[in-house]
């Protein structure tokens, strides 16, 4: 596991393995952001030295350099930070530097970390740069991440336990979604949250297939007759003895979507081992604001399943007894999440809370409407969606506020049930997911949708901080959320 600390010493001296340097582009070339006194220890050549091998200070690049003695660290990484570096920025050049740093055991950042905000990204940023999935990794070539992390900065160690906790939650979500369905089946991920809810104090309450069914749970048991793998619904609840408000986040958890008797191309179904990315943000969360005591009651339910074809699946026409008590015709056994979901949204409305926010890689929509790494956010409450887009954006997290048009509503109506699970047009299938979901949201019920199916997997080449597989998105979201509503 990666360590970090923060450290005032001078980066010229500090003992390290590697020293990692912010810069920004100048007219003369890359300026030096901070730490100018390495300047002076290269003999005032080290932007020239940078730009001979085209390093300009852009965000995304990086460039390393041999020291030969100048300073105390055997290589400098400089790391691009472009014009106006804020926060985001930072969390992403600490990131890729440290990335670029596996089979490093230490490294120290010099990069600008003049107050506790500007270090917590600083140190957060690397932290998650150092994540490494290499549990079914067998050969000896394998670099390890970063081992030991050093901010240079004066501020507080509490800035750097933080970042820990938040880095240590996004680090269990990307675990989650990077493990292969054969070792992550529902009554599996419900074990894994009890024995981490365990160790944070969390109450963790689990339901089994039977449970769901005698409790007429239909959209959960529906999804999940046609696996051997039976569903499971876990409910994770954390509380605070000054609390004065409640969250109830909802995340979807499909173990592995095949898309059912509705069965999806090959190409679409390879990487659905990250269609429980939902789930684990909201356990992720959970286990974050426990650690962080945060003033504020949440309640998050994982309503998982695995989507398989078989003799017993549910059936394209089924209708389907929902918790809330509608009822549901299948259109398309592929449209399961909101089918999860909507007895999630129904149970977690019994908890009396002051927002329900569900999270989930829900339509292939989401990512022709917003590309791969912004996710959708509709509420049935505009102030709710700027806080819930407020609270994505502070956190580094991509979201943007979507509409529900009202005409959209009467294409799932259902001639034999209360309502259909899908709307007969392709187009605005982001919007009628969340109009269904919004269906079981009870009157008067303050909800958030966020559809995340692009950010919560990343099938291209690792940026900044985030690496290729699971990303851990909306974890720290769900965090800021609860943290807005704790100073209340």
């Amino acid at each position: 596991m990666t360590t970090v600390r923060l450290n005032s010493a001078d980066p010229v001296s500090v003992d390290t393995d590697a020293l990692i340097v912010g810069f920004r582009p100048g007219q003369n070339g890359p300026r030096l952001t901070g730490a100018e006194s390495l300047d002076a220890a290269f003999g005032g050549n080290l932007a020239a030295s940078l730009s001979s091998v085209g390093f300009s200070g852009n965000p995304g690049e990086l460039a390393k350099l041999p020291t030969f003695g100048a300073i105390a660290a055997p290589v400098l990484v400089a790391v691009g930070l472009g014009d106006s570096p804020d926060l985001e920025s930072l969390r992403r050049a600490a990131g890729a530097a440290v990335r670029s740093l596996a089979g490093t055991g230490r490294a120290a950042l010099a990069l600008p970390a003049d107050d506790a905000a500007q270090a917590e990204a600083v140190a957060l940023g690397a932290l998650l740069g150092a994540y490494g999935f290499a549990r079914y990794r067998t050969g000896e070539d394998q670099k390890a991440p970063v081992s030991e992390i050093t901010v240079l900065s004066g501020q507080s160690d509490s800035v750097a336990e933080r970042a820990g906790v938040l880095a240590e939650s996004v680090a269990l979500v990307r675990d989650l979604v990077n493990t292969p369905p054969s070792d992550l089946w529902p009554a599996k991920f419900a074990e894994i949250a009890e024995q981490e809810g365990a160790k944070t104090g969390l109450t963790v309450e689990v339901l089994d297939e039977k449970q769901l069914k005698d409790g007429g749970y239909g959209g959960l048991i529906g999804v999940g007759q046609g696996s051997v793998n039976p569903p499971r619904l876990v409910r994770v609840s954390y509380n605070h003895p000054d609390a004065a408000k409640t969250l109830a986040f909802v995340g979807k958890g499909i173990t592995f979507d095949s898309g059912g008797l509705s069965l999806k191309p090959s190409a679409s179904m390879d990487w659905m081992k990250s269609d429980m990315g939902g789930a684990g943000a909201v356990l992720g969360a959970l286990i974050g604001i426990a650690r962080l005591s945060l003033p504020v009651n949440v309640v998050g339910y994982l309503c998982l399943a695995e989507n398989l074809p078989s003799g017993t699946a549910q059936r394209p026409s089924d209708v389907i007894h929902s918790y809330s008590g509608k009822t549901v015709e299948v259109l398309d056994t592929d449209a399961e999440g909101r089918l999860v979901l909507m007895d999630g949204i129904a149970r977690a409305a019994e908890d009396s809370p002051d927002l329900i926010v569900d999270i989930a890689t829900l339509t292939g929509a989401q990512i022709v409407a917003l590309g791969w790494r912004t996710s959708g956010v509709m509420s049935n409450n505009d102030a709710v969606r700027e806080l819930v887009v407020e609270a994505a954006t502070a956190a580094g997290e991509g979201a943007w506020g979507m509409p529900l048009p009202e005409e959209l509503r009467k294409g799932l109506d259902s001639p034999v049930a209360d309502i259909a699970n899908l709307h007969p047009e392709r187009f605005g299938g982001m919007l009628t997911a969340a109009i269904f979901l919004k269906e079981f949201v009870p009157d008067g019920v303050r909800w958030a949708h966020i559809d995340m199916a692009g950010p919560a997997f990343n099938k291209g080449e690792p940026y900044g901080y985030t690496p290729k597989g699971g990303t851990g998105a909306i974890t720290r979201t769900l965090i800021g959320l609860a943290e807005r509503h704790a100073s209340i």
